[in-house]
């Protein structure tokens, strides 16, 4: 972007991050796109640390998603290189010669084969990605790498963020103290199938690939699988998640394993967060909402509800404009194509419910709904009445600070 862009005012404070055992990383400014300002991150991983990964569903998936998916096959992990600026997608040939170029630059200062490097990229689509500008900087970026650079490759890979986001978490794994932690960006073309953005998750416990890949999984499903800014599925989301193993515990290599119990809830509440600091740095946000639809067919069929409201334009700019507008709820689970019935149809907002059993509630005050629109945090509950499918979602009022930034993203 040609100029900084206010911050968001549900923006969250960066924790107190910690080092990971066994990882190093760090940033510089390699002048891809923005000039004199952090723009490639690296992560560099002792030999053995297992990976997991989730990939968008586009149909038109960047470069770097396919090198990175052929990388996950085979499980293991000795480095991740992210640049922001460009997105490399829809760069024919070239983009696939950026991809092999940029990870040989980081095999060579790791030591380890290029299939051991993990690629993202995120930015501007349709523009060629001049990978000599990395390999020309990864010696200085990885003479550069510490166990502290938490924070610089963070804001290192925010496009139109107007806000660093970072989550921690600590359990113990059969005795063993574990540290998880995570980076995220993501502010626009925001949308579930997947995982909607960029996200790095580093913890050092032991557990085997296909035990990380099933937990990373279960936990996107219902965080960065469930949030949505514009309805848009991005062509280069991915969420990582590596296990360096430095922890000391015995490896997991089961999901029924009983240590495994808090380090479970702790990813999914990692995930989670990670996830719900993205909606709240939604591209011209002021309010998140949270949708929650009980009584559906099935929980496949709620949450297609749920995204239906959270995806309305009309409902988010009702938030926007702080309007109790219960009616464009109202059509937007009619709209769903989900099965629905207006006989059946409870509708409330902040606790209070406008709608039971498909007429207004008899006496309905207004003023506690109003109340609650004014607010920061939104939240919005439909009972279907149908049977016990049930969901939640997140997501963000639609105001003219969207149009602004994307409007003049190019620019």
């Amino acid at each position: 972007m040609a100029k900084a862009l206010p911050l968001s005012p549900l923006a969250q404070a960066l924790p107190r991050l910690e080092p990971v055992a066994g990882v190093r990383l760090g940033a510089v400014a390699a002048q891809i796109r923005y000039k004199d300002r952090p723009d490639l991150m690296m992560m560099e991983f002792v030999p053995g640390t297992t990976a997991a990964g989730v990939f968008t569903r586009s149909k038109c998936p960047g470069a770097p998603i396919d090198w990175s998916r052929a990388a996950l096959a085979q499980g293991k992990a000795r480095a991740l290189v992210v640049n922001s600026g460009n997105a490399n997608v829809f760069t024919g040939r070239a983009g696939i010669i950026a991809t092999q170029i940029s990870a040989a630059a980081a095999a060579r200062v790791v030591h380890c084969p290029a299939t051991e490097v993990f690629l993202a990229s995120t930015g501007v689509i349709g523009e060629p990605l001049d990978a000599e500008r990395i390999s020309d900087a990864m010696p200085g970026l990885y003479e550069g790498l510490s166990p502290e650079g938490w924070e610089d490759a963070a804001r290192a890979i925010m496009t139109t963020d107007t806000f660093p986001k970072a989550a921690i978490r600590k359990v113990e794994i059969g005795g063993s103290t574990v540290t998880i932690q995570g980076i995220a960006k993501g502010s626009g073309m925001i949308a579930p199938d997947m995982a909607t953005m960029l996200g790095f998750v580093v913890t050092d416990a032991a557990i085997s690939h296909d035990i990380l890949q099933a937990l990373l999984v279960e936990g996107t499903e219902r965080s960065f699988n469930a949030i949505t800014v514009d309805s848009d599925t991005s062509t280069s989301d991915m969420v990582l998640v590596f296990a360096t193993g430095e922890a000391g515990n015995e490896i997991v290599t089961s999901l029924a394993d009983p240590t495994l119990v808090a380090f479970r809830e702790a990813l999914n509440s990692l995930l989670l967060e990670l996830a719900l600091m993205v909606v709240r740095d939604g591209e011209g946000a002021t309010k998140l909402f949270t949708v929650r639809v009980s009584g559906a067919v099935s929980d496949d069929s709620a949450k297609k509800i749920a995204l239906a409201i959270g995806n309305s334009p009309l409902v988010k700019t009702a938030i926007a404009g702080e309007d109790a507008n219960w009616g464009r709820i109202v059509m937007a689970v009619g709209k769903s194509g989900e099965p629905a019935n207006r006989d059946t149809l409870s509708v409330a907002i902040g606790g209070t419910w406008i709608a039971r059993q498909g007429t207004v509630v008899e006496g309905y005050d207004e003023t506690p709904v109003v109340d609650h629109m004014k607010g920061q945090d939104i939240d919005i509950q439909i009972d279907l009445g149908l049977a016990n499918g049930h969901a939640q979602i997140w997501s963000c009022d639609l105001t003219h600070g969207y149009i602004d930034i994307n409007g003049s993203y190019r620019s």
